[in-house]
């Protein structure tokens, strides 16, 4: 009988330390040997701080046998970019076999983010290993971000997640029939304070401070670096206002410096006290440490952790600028910035209340079926009951009516004009317009 060889593939502190939480509740299977797999998928690697020398590794560490390193066994290719070709993936197994020194185990994976790479890759590469996938972050409630190869989503086993937004069930991977499994609050709690104490270097936060996290949005190209800069400045000013003047903002861990000289400078301006963490600490480890009066955000996993795992007051802004500008429709962020938008107190006064605690599946089934109908054509009748019931000026932001209208929905164009998308004539008398009304502007 082969020996079990567990594959744990992580790309972030946050990531391991659920990985940590849920060894150690027993959300696996015995196996003779784990080995964590760990990968740099930022745009730069070579410029990114690595995992393995974060502060707080080395206690998450000792859960697994090994270390190994997936960027050292695919260089010189990029983690989020590379796939083997069909062909060579029985020669790159038997490579990897070897290089790990894994010859004939059974191998199980446990992988984030699946539907790419580099969590598909590992995949493929073994083949008919079986495949548990973790939430890191939010976006395991909204659905599988593309239509997944049947050969890797038939061998899911299990989708463990956090519970950050308490009684909302993920959506990740349902097309499959895998089941959402809670990893307990508490070993997650406690893994963090592990990660908390080994970064004794990470300063306490003053007493009553207002934390702000960065998401370096600008990266990811949501926002232009000039706007994440100005989103900055409303997260400081809006803390400012709300009376705080100590506060403390905590970049992305792979945001370049330039994203703290904005609010230093309007720090100053306004004559607060602002500290900038130059160090890579997790967020949950400052949670762990300090209690923040206010922690202010975006749309960061951060906020909903602090609110359900912590239990700090949070407030969120400028997500209504980031659903304006997500793409595509079903860009795989949108829920998390839906539910920030919908659940979060808003950071500026005058904000929208939080959806109602039983309106929540309704939004989110909604959202998932306009996202991806071709994955979920059973959600039709639930969408349309939503969209019938609560489409509004709030709704607009969540849902564009263009979407809408191409799948026929309440809220897109309405039954008597629907024609018109399909219609040439209608199209042509549009082109003609737009013709017209640029050579008068000329």
């Amino acid at each position: 009988m082969p020996r079990t060889t567990q594959i744990f593939c992580a790309s972030s502190l946050y990531g391991l330390a659920t990985l940590a939480a849920a060894i150690e509740s027993g959300c696996f299977p015995a196996a003779e040997r784990r080995t964590l797999l760990v990968c740099n998928d930022a745009a730069v690697p070579e410029g990114a701080p690595a995992l393995e020398g974060m502060p707080g590794f080395a206690p998450l560490r000792d859960r697994f046998d090994d270390v190994l390193s997936w960027n050292e066994a695919i260089a010189p290719f990029h983690p989020a970019a590379w796939t083997p070709r069909a062909d060579d993936v029985p020669l790159l197994e038997r490579h990897l076999r070897r290089l790990w020194g894994l010859g004939d185990d059974r191998v199980e994976l446990v992988v984030e983010s699946l539907p790419v790479p580099p969590a598909l890759t590992v995949a493929r590469v073994f083949t008919g290993a079986p495949v548990h996938v973790y939430a890191d972050g939010l976006m395991s409630y909204g659905p599988t971000r593309a239509r997944l190869d049947p050969l890797v989503g038939t061998r899911v086993r299990q989708s463990l997640h956090l519970d950050l937004v308490p009684g909302l069930t993920p959506m990740l991977l349902t097309e499959f029939g895998v089941p959402a499994r809670v990893v307990p609050a508490d070993a997650f709690r406690r893994a963090v304070g592990e990660v908390a104490d080994a970064a004794g270097g990470s300063p306490a936060l003053p007493d009553g401070s207002a934390l702000l996290i960065g998401q370096c949005l600008s990266a990811l190209g949501v926002l232009s670096p000039e706007e994440e800069d100005d989103l900055h400045l409303r997260m400081l000013r809006g803390a400012v206002e709300r009376g705080h003047r100590t506060v403390v903002f905590k970049p992305h861990p792979l945001a370049p410096l330039r994203h703290g000289r904005a609010p230093a400078a309007e720090a100053e301006r306004l004559g607060v006290d602002l500290t900038v963490l130059d160090s890579p600490v997790l967020a949950e480890a400052l949670f762990e440490r300090s209690r923040p009066a206010l922690v202010v955000g975006c749309f960061s996993t951060a906020l909903f952790t602090a609110s359900a795992l912590y239990g700090l007051p949070v407030a969120r802004t400028g997500t209504e600028r980031v659903l304006r500008r997500l793409t595509p429709y079903q860009n795989g962020e949108r829920v998390p910035a839906v539910l920030a938008d919908a659940l979060l107190p808003a950071l500026e006064p005058g904000g929208e209340e939080a959806v109602a605690a039983g309106e929540l599946d309704g939004l989110v089934t909604a959202l998932g079926f306009t996202m991806q109908p071709r994955l979920h054509p059973s959600l039709r009748p639930a969408a349309e009951r939503y969209l019938a019931r609560h489409f509004g000026p709030r709704a607009r932001l969540w849902f564009r009516r263009k979407r809408l209208t191409a799948l026929g929905l309440p809220g897109g164009i309405p039954k008597r004009l629907a024609f018109l998308p399909r219609s040439t004539t209608a199209r042509r008398v549009v082109r003609r317009a737009r013709a017209l009304r640029t050579a008068v502007r000329r």
